[in-house]
């Protein structure tokens, strides 16, 4: 059963406000010497900053990874993580093909050496079925997080741009900035933890959460390896994808009722 932490009852600082945008936004050109997130208005979606309260919960201290989904693909039959050439073309993605085959699994296996790095190439579908199955097993109901959920764990209560506070500090997570350009182990930048203890709340991957964005699709929070800057690694930060994709980008984790 995975470690998990109490984010109490009350409000919270949720969204953003034109300051923390235009701040995401410098950070980005920073980085890659371009403007294209500003252009493309990557963070005009966001929540308006203000108040949001919501009940106590508690949540997975670290994302799934590859050992404790394999426990749920011998147990139950569920497809490995993996897609094929045609699907990942069809979704029209910059990643060539051939950087998904690091992350899919042999046979019903994960990677040799990436046992303790977080499951991708799971899709909002494959994530829910992972916790319908914990919840049999448990006895307990496990399920994904809402979009304002997760982002309260991630940032605490008072409205810090990041997990660790305002300041932005690469050393703090895995992103493009300094990372290997690949999912680490989980857990492996305790630096960057939440307020409340979460762990790889900003980079590593983005995390599907039950919160819907149109149809078909679904909010994703919280930034990737393959992100530099890094703006969109901020938990007010959002994107909806369709619940079908398998991305070598998207994790997630779970929250127990």
């Amino acid at each position: 059963m995975p470690e998990v932490i109490a984010v109490p009852a009350g409000p919270f600082i949720a969204g953003s406000d034109r300051a923390e945008r235009e701040a995401a936004y410098l950070l980005d050109e920073a980085a890659y010497g371009h403007s294209r997130t500003r252009e493309g208005r990557w963070y005009e979606g966001e929540r308006a900053r203000g108040p949001v309260t919501l009940p106590a919960f508690t949540i997975a201290r670290g994302l799934v990874t590859n050992r404790f989904y394999a426990a749920f693909v011998a147990d139950s039959g569920h497809p490995a993580p993996d897609v094929d050439p045609e699907t990942w073309a069809g979704y029209g993605l910059i990643h060539p093909y051939e950087r998904t085959r690091r992350h899919a699994w042999r046979g019903r296996r994960p990677p040799p050496g990436r046992e303790d790095h977080p499951v991708v190439l799971v899709s909002h579908g494959d994530a829910e079925a992972f916790a319908a199955w914990l919840s049999a097993e448990t006895g307990r109901r496990w399920r994904l997080p809402s979009a304002l959920e997760w982002e309260k764990a991630a940032r605490g209560d008072d409205g810090r741009r990041f997990p660790w506070g305002d300041d932005w500090d690469p050393a703090r997570l895995n992103s493009h900035d300094q990372g290997p350009f690949d999912t680490l182990p989980a857990g492996s930048f305790p630096a960057g933890a939440s307020p409340y203890g979460l762990l790889d709340a900003a980079g590593q991957v983005f995390e599907w959460t039950a919160s819907p964005q149109g149809e078909g699709r679904f909010l994703v929070k919280g930034g990737s390896w393959d992100d530099s800057g890094c703006g969109v690694c901020r938990p007010a930060a959002q994107h909806g994808r369709p619940r079908d994709l398998k991305h070598i980008l998207i994790g997630f984790r779970l929250i127990v009722d």
